[in-house]
């Protein structure tokens, strides 16, 4: 759709780091509620309990009352690798070309993540050290209907895949019999090994638990609507999840030197996601912020997503002056965005200066975008903050580390006094006298 200028106005936040309300303007800005209704919290928890209940026959039936799916048994809602194959082989060469580029490019910068077991043999013989296996089996959450993305299977089952897991299980809703043949294709690619034609909570719910049909995981990864991130959350414990995700958020840093069209199509690339996403500039030329503002204005009616992007840019978006780099800096620092952009000269010399983000691209031709689809680091990334305690999706989520000790005789007597006191300070008596017998028969056999 593309609409005439007089169609969509939008009023942007416009805030400078020298009002003296600019700190609670933009807490109120990144405030984001992420916690789901008591309702659709019971709601899920009661299809949780009808899928632990009655495992394939509560699959059905929801899928025939959400997805409009008459299906009279689970074989219509499995796909196996012949019918990925053959989605992968029936893609236009140019998509299937495009597809397998990215795939590639993911493969090869995830190959350098992954971590290796260790050991060392201390002064006293003893081996200490670590093993690290991946898991065995993963879950991949994908949308489905209107939201489908294949660049989101790539991200979530090619770290998996690299990192050694043995089977990769997608779930994938198909409202109303509608199936994504480059989603099947992407899962292809990167050598999912079963799908199922399920989604939501049911979904989340059949993975944790395991039904007669869809075998039970160690982790789930993957975004989704409200009830998936409740669902997710509440399988937690009984399985692992990646995180609970909130709206896609860009923060864009500009020296004055990135053409304003530029800029704004960038916050764009966040904004059209849903009316929920964050889009911020942040820079230090008034005049600057100023044309990108006029660009907005100007380029917003010609984009097919024009009313979500408006939507969002009204609610959560702002273009912020401050004082230079110090005080941009320590905006990056505070926000902690999914999205960075250093839309700046020699942006590279920020970096150490830059401790919360979730993926950083830097200088003025790197966009976004890029990431998003084919650059090769994960688009799985912190939001709402989290940034300043979390880090992308990896190789790492999908593997376990094992610590590993083997004691000499030496060594267990040795040890075995310092930890005989330390035990009987915490009156843990069995504890101490544990160790106290290495120490006996050590001297036993001297």
């Amino acid at each position: 759709m593309v609409m005439s200028p007089t169609d969509l106005k939008i009023d942007i936040t416009r805030l400078s780091t020298d009002a003296s309300d600019f700190d609670s303007r933009l807490n109120d800005l990144l405030a984001w509620e992420g916690v789901s209704s008591a309702e659709v919290a019971a709601r899920v928890e009661e299809i949780i309990g009808a899928v632990r209940l009655d495992g394939d026959a509560a699959l059905l039936d929801y899928t025939r009352r959400f997805d409009r799916l008459d299906a009279q048994d689970m074989t219509e809602l499995t796909l196996g690798a012949g019918r990925l194959e053959a989605a992968y082989r029936g893609l236009p060469p140019a998509q299937r070309d495009a597809l397998s580029v990215a795939a590639e490019r993911v493969r090869n910068y995830h190959q350098r993540q992954k971590p290796e077991s260790w050991h060392y043999t201390d002064e006293l013989g003893n081996l200490l050290g670590q093993q690290v296996t991946p898991l065995d089996r993963v879950g991949i959450y994908v949308p489905g209907g209107k939201a489908a993305y294949p660049s989101s299977v790539l991200m979530n089952a090619i770290p998996a895949r690299v990192a050694g897991v043995k089977e990769i299980i997608m779930v994938v809703p198909t409202p109303d019999g509608v199936v994504n043949e480059l989603v099947l294709a992407a899962a292809h690619l990167a050598q999912v090994d079963r799908v199922f034609t399920l989604g939501g909570a049911q979904a989340v719910a059949a993975l944790a638990y395991g039904t007669e049909t869809v075998p039970r995981v160690d982790k789930i990864v993957g975004p989704g609507n409200i009830y998936v991130a409740t669902a997710k959350r509440a399988v937690f414990g009984q399985v692992g999840i990646d995180m609970i995700a909130g709206p896609s958020e860009i923060l864009v840093v500009s020296d004055g030197t990135t053409d304003p069209d530029w800029l704004a199509m960038d916050l764009f690339s966040q904004a059209e996601h849903d009316e929920d996403a964050q889009a911020i500039l942040v820079g230090w030329d008034s005049e600057h912020l100023n044309a990108v503002a006029a660009s907005i204005e100007r380029l917003l009616p010609s984009m097919e997503r024009a009313e979500i992007i408006g939507a969002s840019l009204e609610r959560r978006g702002a273009l912020i002056e401050c004082r230079g780099r110090h005080e941009a800096i320590t905006l990056i620092n505070r926000i902690a965005p999914e999205h960075l952009e250093l839309s700046v000269i020699d942006a590279q010399s920020w970096l150490a200066e830059v401790r919360h983000a979730g993926a950083i691209f830097l200088g003025r031709y790197t966009s976004e975008a890029l990431g998003d689809y084919c650059a090769g680091p994960n688009h799985v990334l912190p939001t709402s903050g989290t940034a300043r305690f979390s880090s992308p999706l990896g190789v790492y989520d999908f593997q376990k580390r094992s610590s590993i000790i083997q004691c000499t005789a030496q060594g267990a007597a040795q040890l075995g006094e310092t930890a005989s006191r330390l035990a009987r300070g915490e009156s843990l008596t069995a504890h101490a006298r544990s160790a106290e017998l290495r120490i006996k028969g050590q001297g036993d056999r001297a």
